[in-house]
């Protein structure tokens, strides 16, 4: 059996990799999407952002219990589950009646397709011994390429079928990789059953508490929602408290108190990603809106921020080898700061060029940040809390997005221009000084000379 696996590892992580690229696949492909959906469903963009915002907000939710569920049931059978779940969301959700229904359709999209990481990663690690680093690399490439060329494949998608074929979309990748996980995925043994372990009570806290925050935020343009306000305070107190006293919280808050530079780490990315993704949703939504661009024509520009992060992460893995992760995230922190401070420079006569130009700037950032924050984070925990800290990873990441989909919903929802461009970028200037500052804070020295062997 060791032996059959071996020699079909590459099968198993494509099997894999055509399951986990659907959540990143459908968490960018919408970025194109929002302007058609807004006129099909009569919203405003504050409105279209929970589009974004539910997506992500599921996700936060579902990755750690899937993770948990995962052990309990078997890899296989969840990794399965969580294709069909998909499947039929990709059926419900291009003939929804109201907005309401595509909102529970986009959520579920987000659990069913959570399923699959945590259970695809499970099984890699159980069955591939010999090269596991590598196939777990060729796994976080299905996981990038997928998000970094998706408002590119469903600006192609939206100008040839209209919005529901983001959906139609995936039934290739669900139908190929449940057929080939059938056959090639190892029944690996199921844990026992403890449901006890998952923390609900902590999951459903979180999610009333970002519901708040986003609700108060989203409000902050015309009548402010103070009750939103105090559903976040009080949701936050009782998060707080509940997770202190379980022995499996969602969110270990003692062990962030106990590593301040974890803690910043966090911070660090939250940032990082609020930043990065007005930009990844904001600029689509520019493109249609006021420079009248299709949806191809805009996922075609689009290729010019997403592409420069492909192509220069590896060049950001080799600087690691080298000189750790403080160094990368410098200069991914003064790219961010320096293409967010660029993007004031655009007004209404702007060429093409100098967008692509600011865009690239950004997207070079993005391959600084995104690999170098992850090895900056392994770099500061013990072996034995990789697991946590890799569930608080990326519930940043979550964190960092929904904020930023409500920032873009704050500022876009009543009219959208250059002047309303220029005002998410002053904002994202202030958390660019954080990226910079946190990052110059991290423990380690900016050696710019080969390190002795």
């Amino acid at each position: 059996m060791t032996h059959t696996i071996r020699k079909n590892s590459w099968l198993l992580v494509l099997t894999i990799g055509l399951g986990i690229l659907l959540n990143p696949l459908n968490s960018s492909m919408i970025s194109i999407a929002l302007t058609r959906m807004q006129h099909e469903f009569g919203l405003t963009f504050a409105d279209a952002s929970w589009l974004i915002s539910v997506f992500y907000l599921a996700s936060a939710a579902a990755q750690p219990v899937m993770g948990k569920l995962s052990d309990m049931f078997g890899p296989k059978r969840l990794f399965l589950s969580g294709l069909i779940v998909v499947a039929i969301v990709s059926i419900l959700a291009p003939f929804s009646p109201n907005y309401p229904f595509l909102l529970g359709c986009r959520a579920l999209q987000a659990i069913g397709t959570s399923t699959l990481f945590p259970s695809g990663m499970s099984i890699v690690r159980t069955s591939i011994t010999k090269g596991q680093a590598k196939a777990l690399a060729t796994l976080s490439i299905f996981s990038s390429t997928s998000a970094a060329f998706g408002p590119s494949i469903g600006g192609f998608l939206i100008e040839a079928w209209d919005w529901p074929s983001i959906f139609f979309v995936n039934f290739p990748f669900i139908v190929l990789s449940f057929i080939m996980a059938i056959f090639i995925l190892p029944n690996t043994s199921q844990g026992k059953v403890e449901l006890g372990r998952i923390d609900f009570g902590g999951i459903i806290l979180f999610i009333i508490t970002m519901v708040g925050l986003i609700l108060f935020l989203l409000s902050l343009e015309k009548s402010i929602h103070w009750w939103a306000l105090l559903i976040f305070i009080i949701a936050s107190f009782l998060f707080y408290k509940y997770e202190n006293n379980r022995s499996e919280p969602f969110i270990d808050f003692d062990s962030l108190k106990r590593n301040r530079t974890v803690s910043l780490i966090y911070l660090q990315f939250i940032s990082i990603n609020l930043v990065y993704y007005c930009y990844f949703f904001g600029f689509p939504i520019f493109l249609q809106q006021v420079h009248h661009y299709s949806e191809k024509q805009s996922g075609l520009i689009m290729l010019a921020l997403a592409g420069f992060g492909v192509i220069i992460a590896p060049l950001t893995g080799r600087l690691i080898d080298k000189y750790k992760s403080k160094l990368p995230l410098v200069i991914g922190a003064v790219f961010l700061l320096v293409g967010t401070a660029l993007s004031l420079s655009l007004h209404e006569n702007s060429s093409l060029l100098w967008l692509l130009v600011i865009m690239g700037v950004l997207g070079i950032s993005n391959g600084f940040n995104n690999i170098s924050m992850q090895t900056a984070l392994f770099e500061h925990i013990k072996p034995n809390e990789t697991g946590t800290a890799s569930g608080l990873f990326q519930t940043s990441r979550y964190i960092g997005s929904i904020l930023s989909s409500s920032l873009l919903g704050i500022v876009f929802t009543a009219h959208l221009d250059v002047q309303h461009l220029h005002k998410v970028a002053i904002v994202c200037l202030i958390f660019c000084a954080l990226v910079l500052v946190l990052a110059l804070r991290l423990p380690g020295k900016l050696r710019l000379n080969k390190p002795s062997q």
